[in-house]
Parts: C-alpha cells; sequence; structure tokens
C-alpha cells in the first residue's frame, strides 16, 4: 500500500461522545496520528455510555468503536502544568478538536485564538450543540435532542405515529463528517499560504444541511409541510410504490419506480393505467394493494421477476444476513483489533479506499493515559 494520504499530520482529539471522536476517527482513517486527550479521572464520558450490558476492558463498545486507532493522553485541565503540556503539544500539532460547550475552551485558555497564538497553521475545530451564541447556545448539544429541535423526526415513521427519531446518532456523525470537510480544506489552503484556520459546525447545522432536498422543496411550494404516508412511510415526499412491503417469508423495498411497469412484472392490473397524480393522491390506497399481492410470494420469487426488469428493489436484511453475504465479505469491511490489555474487539473498518485498498487500522482504543508517558519522552513535554 503507498503512504496514507494523511501521514505525518498529528490531531489533537480533545473532544469527548460521539461527534468529535468519529471526526478524528475519520482523520485516523486516512493517516494521521490521533491523540485522545482525556482528564485521568475517568476519562471520555464515552467510556461509559453503554447501549448494552456489554463492555470490553472496562469500556463500552461505543468507546471502542468511535476511538480505534488513537494514542491515550492523559491531562487535567484544572491543573496548571497539564494545560502547558496541551499547549506544548497544540505547538505541534496539525489540527485540534474540540466540542465543550460554549465558553469553557475559552476559561481553559485553549481556544482558537490562544492556539493560534501559539502555532500559526493550526486548523482549530469546534462542535457545538447550536451555535456560539443565541438562545440555545447553552442547551445540552445531544443527539436527540438537536433531532427533535432539527424537524428531522417528522419525516419518519407513518402519517399518525407522531415524531419519530432516526435510530442512530446522524447529528454526531454528520457534524463530525461535516467537520473533515471544513478540516481537509483548511489543510489544503495551509499548504498553500501557511495559515490555519476555524472550522465550526454544531448539531443543528449539520442536521439542517442533512435536510437540504425535502427543505428546499418546502420552502419553494409554499411552506406546505411534507405528508407522512399512512402506511409504510418510506419517504414523506415521495409516491406509490416507494416503501417496505412483507413478502411471504421476509421482507422487500420497492424504489422510485413507475406503476405501470410494476403492475405488468408482478402482474397486478389494479395499479395500472392511472394519472401520473394518482401515485402521490391514492399513495396509501396503492401501496395497501401492492403489499397485499406481494405477501403472497417469498422474497426470492419477486426479486426473481423484478430484477430482471429493472425495478429497483432489494430484500430487507438484518446484520447477521448481510454479514453472511456474498457481497458484504467481499468489501472486507470488518476487522478483529488487541488493546494492550489483550482485549479483544470486532469492529469495522474505515469506508474510504485508495488506491483499491483500504488502510487497516493497528491498534485498538486507548485505555486512559496509555500513550502519556511515551508522548511525553517523544516529544520534550
Amino acid at each position: 500500500m503507498s503512504e496514507p494520504l494523511l501521514d505525518g499530520l498529528i490531531v489533537l482529539d480533545m473532544s469527548q461522545f460521539l461527534s468529535g471522536p468519529f471526526a478524528a476517527l475519520r482523520l485516523g482513517d486516512l493517516g494521521a496520528r490521533v491523540i485522545k486527550i482525556e482528564r485521568p479521572d475517568g476519562g471520555d464520558l464515552c467510556r461509559r455510555l453503554y447501549l448494552t450490558d456489554t463492555e470490553i476492558g472496562g469500556d463500552s463498545t461505543l468507546f471502542h468503536a468511535i476511538n480505534r486507532g488513537k494514542l491515550g493522553f492523559a491531562a487535567d485541565f484544572k491543573n496548571p502544568a497539564d494545560v502547558d503540556a496541551v499547549k506544548a503539544l497544540i505547538a505541534r500539532a496539525d489540527v485540534v478538536i474540540q466540542n465543550f460547550r460554549p465558553g469553557v475552551i475559552e476559561r481553559l485558555g485553549l481556544d482558537y485564538a490562544s492556539a493560534k497564538a501559539i502555532n500559526r497553521g493550526i486548523v482549530y475545530a469546534s462542535i457545538t450543540g447550536y451555535g456560539e451564541d443565541g438562545p440555545w447556545a447553552m442547551l445540552p448539544g445531544q443527539d436527540l435532542l438537536a433531532q427533535a429541535r432539527a424537524g428531522i423526526m417528522w419525516l419518519n415513521g407513518d402519517h399518525d405515529q407522531g415524531p419519530v427519531p432516526f435510530g442512530l446518532a446522524i447529528a454526531d456523525l454528520l457534524a463530525g463528517s461535516a467537520i473533515v470537510q471544513g478540516v481537509l480544506a483548511a489543510l489544503l489552503r495551509r499548504s498553500r499560504t501557511g495559515e490555519g484556520a476555524h472550522i465550526e459546525t454544531s448539531l443543528l447545522e449539520a442536521l439542517v444541511d442533512f435536510q437540504f432536498e425535502v427543505l428546499t422543496t418546502y420552502m419553494n411550494d409554499g411552506g406546505r409541510a411534507p405528508a407522512r404516508s399512512q402506511f409504510r412511510n418510506a419517504h414523506a415526499y415521495l409516491a406509490a410504490p416507494y416503501g417496505v412491503y412483507e413478502t411471504r417469508d421476509g421482507w422487500l423495498a420497492i424504489a422510485m419506480t413507475p406503476l405501470d411497469r410494476l403492475a405488468k412484472v408482478i402482474d397486478l392490473p389494479a395499479i395500472a393505467g392511472l394519472a401520473p397524480s394518482a401515485a402521490f393522491e391514492r399513495r396509501d390506497e396503492l401501496k395497501r394493494a401492492i403489499a397485499s399481492h406481494l405477501a403472497g410470494e417469498p422474497t426470492a420469487y419477486w426479486l426473481a421477476r423484478m430484477q430482471p426488469a429493472d425495478i429497483w428493489c432489494a430484500e430487507v436484511l438484518d446484520w447477521a444476513a448481510l454479514f453472511a453475504s456474498d457481497a458484504f465479505q467481499r468489501m472486507d469491511m470488518l476487522q478483529t483489533l488487541i488493546r494492550a490489555d489483550g482485549h479483544e474487539v470486532r469492529t469495522t473498518r474505515s469506508p474510504i479506499r485508495v488506491d483499491g485498498e483500504r488502510e487497516r487500522c493497528l491498534s485498538a482504543a486507548p485505555r486512559i493515559g496509555e500513550h502519556t508517558e511515551a508522548l511525553r519522552a517523544e516529544m520534550g513535554l
């Protein structure tokens, strides 16, 4: 494999939970050396944020997933000597990532202005819940709460369900992804000018951007709110047959497909010959008719008929079925990492391939301060 894309860059991950650590993880996947700075008495609170009752070496599976490959550096921000050590790391670093509440990082003397005074070329990334000021600025920047304020819950679920959140921490992960984009662009500019930059986003901004297609429709459609389907809603703005349908032995997803073509392929004349507007105006009625028809045969039967006719469809897999599929196994997206204390972690790999190859992580998530002494010795702290 060729040299990693970000080889030689140092990233200081001063964040916790998901958004900042995810951004640092992705930069590490691209070859950067990531130093995770945690307080010595308990570390990142994500270490104790459990998705299930499973833990590995005293840490949650979530912490392991989002902090693989990082070096652990312990620093007590209430200790001036430790703050000085972090400032010395900033002098050597290329990127700093932090997601403290507004005002906290300034009180620590580790804000962008302070970092820039130490290192003119530093690329400094900040993530908040709702921006640096305004009436929501000091509210908890947590994923579910950001989803609640962003209007996004009204796109999920069926018409009568009320607001339905996503089953993933999408605000955190989208904000982290946005930070990575900004950081990479800032590093490119720095290579030309020597100047760093302050890259900022928030959970709310990331969720608004995530909705840019439907929000553009809403704003140019007289403020008319989207109407979720009453039956197996899959997209509030898309017409029948867009949805997920039960078959005799499983589930089948059908995307954008002309009703006449689908009617012919599955032998359901009741949905053929309709005006184009009927696909939306009669969405629930048509989807119920399709669902009743598809329930009579197994998923494989319908796939064998639909796929050769270029009907956009897919069987609905659970994780076990996905992992067992040849298509997924060919991607080589899973790996087993071993921490210094001997604990093994089965986790995912980077989704990015470079020159046909996927970068391999060399270590599991660190213990609190695992590499502090080695880093102090290396960097003369």
